[in-house]
């Protein structure tokens, strides 16, 4: 089995319904005095944060990764979830007087939004080292995260010698294109979509095969076109897994890559690796939440038998 830690961010998302229009509350003549109060009529708290869905994932397919990240003091009940899943948090740090991250929206009928992210006890997590861990990972995943702490995984990993997957994700807006290449430099994956894929392109001058001379292995999520894999000198193409429903495309590309970390710790090759990626987000498009799917391994592979020809190999996963 793998030993790989996840690093980056851990969130609570409040999510709220207002059962009327924004618009409709809004005076153009008033806006450099707004105040406004939304009376909402339901409110959820689900759990969040790129390193733990990507972790979940990873559990529901049998691995036991490790998270690494800064959380705040009411992280307890989500801690006690994960370790219940198979995930270890022996080094999800407590930050004292904090909360863990937060993002709050509230959504309109048209769904129109308006929210506020409170990175928390996140602001701390350059303050947790690679050095300080004992057993030494197989591969360290270094999701969106304190920026700060982003630079320290990379740096740290390749003093190491420890393979990482660099996901700037979401960061990718924040970082200069120069902190980009340098973090992408060394590492064994860059994972992108589309979209960010060119965002980097634009803010590091770097084409596709420039970025392969620095990177071994590139994923780029297209959304409902699937996935591409430049690995090998190869461009391996992945369709998406057909869904029984469209419900809510948060967190699927956590899945994936969940999904194609838990095939590549057991050696399959990479369309192999994308297919159970792209099985496993499509679990979590037929959901609410980035975390409240669930299914065993054997209806795991049962479904994508459905799908893909694996050639007996998925049998690994229900052992």
């Amino acid at each position: 089995m793998m030993d790989i830690l996840l690093s980056g961010s851990v969130a609570y998302d409040y999510l709220m319904t207002f059962p009327g229009y924004f618009h409709e509350q809004i005076l153009p003549e008033r806006l450099k005095n707004i105040s406004l109060s939304f009376l909402v009529e339901s409110m959820t708290r689900q759990r969040g944060g790129t390193a733990p869905n990507i972790a979940y994932t990873l559990a529901l397919l049998g691995e036991k990764p490790r998270l690494m990240a800064a959380v705040g003091e009411d992280f307890g009940d989500y801690r006690a979830w994960l370790e219940a899943q198979g995930v270890d948090t022996e080094w999800a740090k407590v930050i004292a007087g904090k909360f863990t991250a937060s993002f709050f929206a509230t959504t309109d009928q048209v769904n129109a939004q308006i929210a506020s992210f409170y990175p928390g006890a996140m602001t701390h997590a350059a303050e947790i080292s690679l050095r300080d861990v004992a057993n030494r990972p197989n591969l360290v995943v270094i999701s969106p995260d304190d920026p700060g702490a982003m630079k320290n995984r990379a740096a740290e990993c390749r003093e190491l010698g420890i393979p990482y997957l660099y996901d700037p994700s979401q960061q990718i807006l924040r970082l200069e294109g120069d902190e980009i290449a340098r973090d992408m430099d060394g590492a064994h994956f860059l994972f992108v979509n589309d979209y960010e894929f060119g965002l980097i392109v634009k803010k590091t001058g770097l084409s596709l095969a420039e970025m392969l001379e620095h990177v071994d292995i590139i994923v780029v999520t297209k959304g409902a076109e699937g996935a591409v894999i430049y690995a090998d000198g190869k461009e391996i193409v992945v369709p998406v897994t057909p869904e029984e429903r469209i419900v809510d495309p948060t967190g699927v590309g956590d899945a994936f890559r969940g999904g194609f970390l838990a095939a590549y710790a057991r050696g399959w090759d990479w369309e192999l690796c994308g297919q159970v990626g792209s099985l496993a987000a499509v679990y979590v498009l037929e959901q609410n939440g980035t975390q409240n799917h669930y299914y065993t391994r054997e209806q795991f592979v049962k479904r994508f038998r459905e799908h893909y020809d694996d050639g007996g190999k998925l049998n690994e996963l229900m052992k």
